[in-house]
């Protein structure tokens, strides 16, 4: 079982960069899809980016299309989630998760994903 922990959550003006970190244990990242989730007050968590166990392949929720980018350090075992452009509608608390496959393309629900971290606070004021 992988571990999964989230940094990198703050508040920040609309407009403005934030990049998160997920740093893993236990296993090495190279046998996971790793993804980005979110989820607002009242709302159900979200599938925000994933990137596959070998790193060719990157999947975007449309919502982040163009401003988020996900990447990972192999040597470092950790994936970032670098959020460009930040608007209001980002607030959440970010979650990164881990699916243990040798898939290229995986389903991109929650319930797909075995390991979750703690979850980090992203704020976005206007």
């Amino acid at each position: 079982q992988v571990q999964l922990v989230e940094t990198g959550g703050g508040s920040v003006q609309a407009g403005e960069s934030l990049r998160l970190s997920c740093q893993a244990s236990g296993r090495t990242i190279s046998s996971y899809t790793m993804g980005w989730f979110r989820q607002a007050p009242g709302k159900e968590r979200e599938f925000v980016a994933s990137i596959s166990w070998s790193g060719r392949t990157t999947d975007y929720a449309d919502s982040v299309k163009g401003r988020f980018a996900i990447s990972r350090d192999i040597a470092m075992n950790t994936v970032y989630l670098q959020m460009n452009s930040l608007k209001p509608e980002d607030t959440a608390v970010y979650y990164c998760a881990a699916k243990r496959t040798l898939l290229e393309r995986v389903t991109t629900t929650p319930q797909s994903f075995g390991s979750w971290g703690q979850g980090t606070q992203v704020t976005v004021s206007s």
